[in-house]
């Protein structure tokens, strides 16, 4: 059975990697580090923050990275308005709430952030559930997933990971959830295939075929 699917947010729901991508650039700047090359920017998208700077600031010392979060949330909280969902995710969403699946989000963004994002488009009942990366262990830790798998009382077999990155997918791997990789957000087709998911597709529109498949297995 296809009971639960578990979305990651940032570029997989919401058209952000670019955003995010070089607000972590600025941040490098505002705080004198060499800014990172935009696909290193990229490549760290979905994990927890604090992860996500050591990792595109590895050289910085330590007692700046405060500041470095501050000038990240500085200039993301500035053009946060700006993020909007892929064209047809809404949609989608509220077509698989109909067909009876429990929806979930497991997010790299902290608490505060997803329930702006869900208020801002309007998605507060869609999701049965959401986990963040200020709750439990971030990506590629399980964490979040098995919290919300037994929230909502649902096993690994019944349950899905979509996600844009390498870190969703191994995130499902460690918890023994089948995963599908989106390829229009942080992180290119063939890293996603080296995971191993069910499959990887192009867009929402084939997402959605692919769950409709699952769910007639």
């Amino acid at each position: 059975m296809l009971r639960l699917i578990v979305f990651d947010w940032d570029g997989t729901l919401a058209d952000s990697t670019e955003l995010i991508a070089t607000v972590l650039q600025r941040a490098c700047s505002d705080v004198g580090h060499p800014v990172p090359e935009l696909e290193a920017a990229r490549h760290v998208i979905g994990l927890g923050l604090s992860d996500a700077l050591r990792h595109v600031a590895p050289a910085l010392d330590r007692e700046q990275f405060p500041s470095l979060a501050a000038r990240y949330r500085y200039h993301y909280l500035a053009r946060e308005a700006e993020i909007a969902l892929f064209d047809g995710a809404r949609e989608m969403l509220h077509r698989l709430a109909g067909r009876d699946h429990l929806l979930g989000v497991a997010t790299g963004k902290t608490r505060a952030g997803l329930d702006r994002a869900l208020q801002q488009h309007g998605l507060q009942d869609v999701f049965h559930a959401t986990r963040c990366a200020d709750e439990d262990a971030p990506k590629p830790d399980p964490a979040m997933l098995l919290s919300l798998m037994r929230r909502l009382d649902v096993a690994p077999s019944d349950t899905v990971m979509v996600g844009d990155t390498t870190h969703d997918l191994e995130m499902a791997r460690r918890a023994g959830v089948r995963a599908i990789g989106v390829a229009h957000g942080a992180h290119a087709r063939d890293k996603l295939a080296e995971v191993e998911p069910v499959a990887v597709v192009e867009s929402l529109e084939e997402l959605e075929d692919l769950l409709g498949a699952l769910r007639d297995c």
